[in-house]
C-alpha cells in the first residue's frame, strides 16, 4: 500500500482551464506531492462559492486524507448548506514564506507557496469515513492530539456535517529567492534582500479550569518544544 501511495504522491494532476496557471506559470506546479505538502503544513483555507450571484469566501479549518480535502461544521453553516447543493467551489491555501524586498518599490514580492483546488463537495455519511476525517482535522491541527483526548459522541456526530472535496482540479503556485530588479537598479546604493517569516508557536498557556497535576500531553510539548515538567 506505501508503495502504491507513492506512485500516487509522484503524479502530475492534468491542469485544466481552470487550474492552469497562466500567470508567471514557472512557478506552478501539479505533483500531488508538492500540493499535499502545502496543504498539510496550512492551517487555514479559504473556501469560495457564489449563491444567487452574491460571492463568498469563508475561512475555515480543513483536514486531508490521502486525495481528499474535507471541511466540517455545524448544519446550520450557510457554507456547508449551500455546498450540500452540489454548486462548485474554489478552495485556497496560502503559505507565506517571506517579504521580498527590492530597490524599487514596483519590484517587491512575497515568497510563497499556494494551492488552488475546485471541484464540487459532496457529503460523508457513512460513519467510519465521517469519524477518520473529524481525526484527519484534530491531528491536522495537533498531531497527535486524536489519541489524548474524548472522541466524538453519537451527538456530536449527528451534529456536524463533514464534506469531502476531491483533490483532483488543482495547481500549486511557489516563489523562492532574492528580489528580481531591473538591472540598471542594481548599481543603486538601497538594501534589498528577503525577509523570512514563519509560524511559530509559543508557551501553551493551561485552561484555568485545568485540574492541578495535569502536565503538557505529548502533543504539545512536540508542537511547541516544551521540557516536560513533573
Amino acid at each position: 500500500m506505501s508503495t502504491l501511495n507513492n506512485q500516487i504522491n509522484q503524479e502530475q494532476l492534468t491542469p485544466t482551464q481552470r487550474s492552469q496557471i497562466r500567470r508567471i506559470p514557472q512557478r506552478s506546479h501539479y505533483e500531488r506531492q508538492v500540493i499535499y505538502q502545502i496543504l498539510d503544513e496550512g492551517l487555514i483555507c479559504h473556501v469560495g462559492f457564489v449563491v444567487d450571484n452574491q460571492p463568498f469566501v469563508i475561512p475555515t479549518a480543513y483536514g486531508r486524507v490521502e486525495d481528499k480535502l474535507y471541511i466540517h461544521g455545524s448544519p446550520a453553516s450557510r457554507m456547508l448548506r449551500s455546498l450540500l447543493s452540489g454548486i462548485e467551489v474554489c478552495v485556497t491555501v496560502t503559505l507565506l514564506d517571506g517579504l521580498v524586498l527590492a530597490r524599487s518599490a514596483f519590484h517587491h514580492s512575497m515568497n510563497y507557496r499556494s494551492v488552488v483546488i475546485f471541484g464540487t463537495a459532496t457529503l460523508v455519511q457513512d460513519t467510519d469515513q465521517k469519524l477518520e476525517a473529524l481525526r484527519a482535522f484534530t491531528e491536522h491541527i495537533v498531531p497527535e492530539r486524536w489519541a489524548e483526548v474524548r472522541s466524538p459522541n453519537r451527538q456530536e456526530l449527528q451534529g456536524t456535517l463533514v464534506l469531502s472535496l476531491p483533490i483532483t482540479e488543482a495547481s500549486a503556485k511557489v516563489r523562492t529567492g532574492p528580489p528580481l530588479d531591473d538591472e540598471e537598479d542594481y548599481s543603486l546604493p538601497i538594501w534589498a534582500g528577503v525577509l523570512p517569516l514563519q509560524l511559530v508557536a509559543s508557551e501553551a498557556i493551561p485552561d484555568s479550569r485545568l485540574h492541578t497535576g495535569i502536565n503538557l500531553p505529548n502533543s504539545i510539548r512536540k508542537y511547541t518544544g516544551t521540557e516536560m515538567t513533573i
